[in-house]
């Protein structure tokens, strides 16, 4: 496979994944407690993002065995590793939306919010996770890079 190839196939995998794990692996629990500010709103976290992570590298097994990819296992793990990272600071919810403030984008970010005192989930179809969404997409695009990047 040439390197515009490799990188395709590479941020195809991390994008299916990415999309089947942060929707079908994640449990309820974590989606409703990884954002708390408290120690189980942390492992919660942790937990969605390292099943999160293994749904990726099973992905990127799968293209590797069907297609022969051969990626550079350091360049896979620190690719994985930026990933995981960035995913974990946005889905623990504050970090993003103090970011969305810095940037003059709360009004985006709280459209679609529920009214208070609902069980609704804040973070689907809205502001928030629209932003959530994104933020992840471009840092699977950063991974697909590194990881790609340990191409000779």
């Amino acid at each position: 496979m040439t390197g515009p190839a490799v990188f395709a196939a590479v941020f195809a995998a991390l994008y299916a994944a990415h999309s089947f794990g942060d929707h079908w692996i994640q449990t309820h629990g974590q989606a409703c407690a990884k954002g708390a500010p408290t120690r189980s709103g942390r492992l919660a976290c942790l937990r969605h993002v390292g099943t999160l992570t293994l749904t990726k590298a099973v992905a990127l097994g799968a293209v590797a065995v069907v297609t022969g990819l051969a990626v550079a296992p350091l360049s896979l793990l620190l690719g994985l590793a930026v990933d995981a990272a960035s995913h974990y600071w946005a889905d623990r919810r504050a970090p993003l939306a103090k970011l969305a403030a810095l940037i003059g984008k709360s009004g985006f970010y709280q459209m679609g919010a529920p009214r208070p005192g609902t069980d609704d989930a804040p973070h689907l179809g809205t502001g928030a996770y629209a932003l959530d969404q994104s933020w992840h997409h471009v840092w699977l695009f950063v991974a697909a890079l590194i990881i790609t990047g340990g191409q000779g």
